[in-house]
């Protein structure tokens, strides 16, 4: 009877604390269901004909392993959530055991060890004498009629678990926290903290690559335009050559002029082989925050011929108000402080994150100190069987107790943990405010950087035209004979650092756009490679235009800037 009374509260405390546990996390898996990874879906195909900026940025994304490693750990912070809720809920632990004895000490120490004839039982008689119910008692004694042979009685000792051979046992163990001095309460907003810093995070993330896709792609269209120019500047420079070799065939022309015309197109060989190489880089530098093979055929239309130079559709609604704003202040003073407001920065929102870190942190230190208390309870069902595969489980042991734990000397670990984890409160408390002014000053950067390129650009609107129109002027006097090779090779270096220096100025004002447009969520300090302007040169009678090496240090991958040299120079 006492067997079924326990299997029966058994199975109500079993109810009980299945109902307590799965209730809650079949609503959180509800309120939060699973994020599918990006590996699980599959990337978008490239679009056939030329890409456009917005199909990049559309692309990039989904093939972006930055983001998938930022996905990841927005994952991981939501395990770290459900982890940090379940100190609240009750635990229940299952287990079962099989143990095979293979020699014990109490073996054969309830064994019976009379081999002769069976024993009369003990049957004293009140009516008898004295003397003869102490021979009775005697023979019961020596005879092993009395106390079954041993202390434990005359009953069946065949059941009790000293030196049994197979021992079986199921058991549940529960346990429920009642008390934890804050200890949960600070895990849980420890948890919380990380969650909105890596939510914070993944969002870093992809303005970072949106920003980093917008550059590389404008990068690589202007590399496209240099070559261009520079392929047009040799041809133009072989035809001047071929001209003048048709003079010196008729007698018209010295053998000097042939060799300054043929020295001017072969230095302009390693200016197309320099930014044919830049512009290799570039394809490849796009193509790896795409996740394409090198060996793939990606064309990109031109976005940086058209006149008006619009903003991509991708940023228009975000940058236009802002340059907007700033160009009916640029007749003034150039001011970048006057008529807009600064926008929220998600880095300082990472620090504000951090804090509450911090500030959790401290809390779950202090908790340390306090004590807790919680409710324990295991059951076990145990058999002892002679077969090893049919165990009867008559046998049950149920506990029930509370404990609590009270940290009393911790040796000054706990002083110790509490100045670690107040100094970096305070440190970042002081981050906080750093960053704050940090972001004020790099959006402003941000904003004159956009104001100066749009001037830059806007500087060279007409310059294009006039560098064409003065080489096809100095061209025709040179055919004529009224001017020199020298003021045509001029007039060619003019006319290429020009189309250079708009292709560039166009470059940097959309690049300063897409760097605008994602500021709020871009990470503090985010400079534009190469955002100096390039000032065009004055040249000389003869000037060659020579391409310099490759720059570092966050310089442009495609560089426009040409020098020249002294003209008559050995």
């Amino acid at each position: 009877m006492s067997d079924r009374r326990f299997t029966k509260q058994f199975m109500a405390a079993v109810v009980w604390l299945l109902s307590s546990v799965l209730i809650p996390v079949s609503a959180l898996a509800q309120a939060q269901p699973p994020t599918p990874t990006q590996s699980q879906q599959a990337p978008p195909p490239i679009p056939p004909g030329p890409l456009t900026l917005d199909q990049v940025l559309s692309l990039a994304e989904p093939r972006s392993e930055a983001v998938s490693i930022a996905v990841a750990a927005l994952r991981r912070a939501e395990g770290d959530q459900v982890r940090a809720q379940s100190g609240l809920r009750p635990q229940l632990s299952a287990a079962a055991s099989y143990d095979r004895s293979l020699a014990s000490e109490f073996e054969g120490v309830f064994d019976s060890t009379d081999t002769g004839p069976a024993c009369p039982k003990f049957a004293p008689n009140p009516t008898a004498g004295i003397d003869a119910r102490v021979a009775e008692i005697e023979r019961a004694i020596d005879c092993g009629a009395v106390g079954g042979g041993g202390f434990f009685g005359s009953g069946d000792l065949s059941d009790l678990p000293f030196g049994r051979k197979n021992t079986w046992r199921a058991s549940l163990s529960f346990s429920q926290n009642l008390w934890s001095g804050g200890r949960n309460g600070a895990q849980i907003s420890l948890a919380d903290a990380g969650y909105d810093t890596a939510q914070l995070g993944l969002t870093t993330t992809r303005a970072q690559l949106l920003f980093e896709v917008a550059q590389a792609y404008y990068d690589a269209v202007l590399s496209e335009q240099l070559v261009n120019i520079a392929a047009a500047t040799l041809e133009q420079a072989g035809a001047t050559l071929r001209q003048v070799e048709a003079g010196l065939s008729a007698g018209t022309q010295p053998e000097f002029e042939v060799l300054r015309a043929r020295v001017t197109r072969d230095q302009q060989q390693p200016v197309l082989i320099r930014q044919r190489v830049n512009r290799a880089l570039a394809y490849l530098r796009l193509k790896r925050l795409l996740d394409l093979p090198p060996e793939a055929d990606l064309q990109l239309a031109n976005a940086l011929e058209d006149e008006n130079l619009p903003p991509s559709p991708s940023f228009v609604e975000r940058v236009s108000v802002v340059e907007n704003a700033l160009r009916s202040n640029e007749a003034a003073d150039l001011s970048i402080t006057s008529g807009l407001s600064l926008p929220a920065r998600v880095a300082v929102d990472q620090t504000r994150a951090t804090v509450r870190t911090r500030e959790a942190s401290l809390n779950l230190i202090e908790a340390q100190k306090m004590p807790s208390v919680s409710l324990n309870s295991n059951y076990a069902r145990i058999a002892y069987p002679d077969n090893v595969a049919a165990p009867t489980f008559n046998r049950a042991n149920w506990s029930v107790g509370v404990s609590m734990s009270v940290p009393l000397l911790t040796g000054g670990r706990q002083k110790g943990d509490e100045q670690v984890a107040r100094a970096e409160l305070d440190q970042s408390l002081l981050q906080q405010r750093q960053m704050e002014e940090l972001a004020a000053l790099d959006t402003r950067s941000a904003w004159a950087e956009l104001l100066a390129s749009r001037v830059a650009w806007e500087s060279t609107a007409g310059t294009v035209q006039q560098a064409n129109r003065a080489y096809e002027i100095a061209d025709v006097r040179y055919g004529a004979g009224v001017s020199t090779q020298l003021e045509l090779s001029d007039a060619r270096v003019q006319r290429q650092q020009a189309e250079a220096n708009r292709a560039v100025a166009a470059r940097d004002l959309q690049v300063s756009r897409a760097r605008v447009a994602l500021l709020p969520e871009l990470p503090v300090g985010n400079a534009i490679p190469g955002a100096a302007p390039i000032i065009p040169q004055q040249t000389t009678p003869g000037a060659i235009p020579v391409q310099p090496a490759p720059q570092t240090g966050g310089q442009r991958n495609a560089s426009a800037q040409f020098t020249q040299p002294q003209a008559g120079t050995r």
